[in-house]
């Protein structure tokens, strides 16, 4: 279960915490890795035999760059993930219209731009897999449930929810094998949640708001980004063949209360 010998994979924002942890799962499970990102990540990728691409997820040119570095580097596109994203928290009052924008310019556009540009490429290759070509798109606990601070990073989160489903089905009617599904993490342990509960609560609090954010979870800990990084390597194998449109939570039992 999980072998993905001898496919392809993009993905984004992987030159750190969430990315750079399914990066090295996928490669580990044999497929051969492009880490994307803004910030360098060619260590990242020489220490997972991959290759790195600078890629800021905004920019329609740099994704047709990264899709066909993927494609020349390694001989075609198999599996997307779609993983770059920011988060803040701010009161509503307190959040700027640029802020707002910006918000979903990364994490809404950026998606988009990644299933316009890589549905078609992944569709040349997935029928010499039984499951297909796989793409998954990182979403949240936010994108299902609402909570103070996040409007902004909920709408955006929510809009890749429906998006992942209006993807599936487009591709499921067209008959292309390509299966789309999001996974919901819920407050994982990353260098990008270390910076919000910092913060939140400066320097000297910043060990109070994990201990917070670690009780929101029943299971009592904060997820890693492993948690995660399994979860995408399930639905960008064979043993996830019948699932497309699919939310697949990984939140410590947080959206289960």
């Amino acid at each position: 279960m999980g072998d993905l010998t001898g496919r392809v994979a993009l993905v984004t924002g992987a030159a750190r915490g969430i990315g750079a942890a399914t990066a090295k799962a996928l490669a580990d499970a044999g497929a051969k890795v492009v880490i994307s990102d803004v910030a360098d990540g060619s260590e990242t990728a020489a220490a997972i035999g991959g290759a790195y691409v600078k890629h800021d997820v905004v920019s329609e040119a740099d994704w047709a760059n990264a899709v066909a570095f993927a494609k020349r580097t390694f001989g075609g596109l198999d599996i997307l993930v779609n993983n770059a994203g920011v988060f803040w928290l701010k009161p509503i009052a307190a959040t700027s219209l640029e802020d707002f924008r910006r918000m979903q310019q990364i994490n809404v556009e950026g998606v988009f731009l990644g299933l316009k540009h890589a549905i078609p490429a992944i569709a040349e290759c997935a029928s010499q897999w039984d499951g297909g070509g796989a793409i998954i798109n990182l979403s949240s606990v936010a994108g299902l449930v609402g909570s103070p601070m996040t409007l902004a990073y909920s709408a955006s989160k929510g809009a890749v929810r429906l998006m992942t489903k209006c993807a599936a089905m487009e591709c499921a009617q067209a008959g292309m094998k390509v299966r789309v599904n999001s996974v919901h993490p819920g407050i994982i342990d990353t260098p990008m949640m270390a910076e919000a509960a910092e913060v939140m609560a400066g320097a000297s609090g910043a060990n109070d708001m994990r201990q917070r954010f670690a009780e929101r979870h029943p299971m009592g800990r904060l997820g890693r980004d492993l948690d995660i990084a399994n979860a995408i390597k399930f639905l960008a194998s064979d043993a996830a063949a019948f699932m497309t449109g699919s939310e697949v939570v990984v939140d410590g039992g947080m959206t289960a209360m």
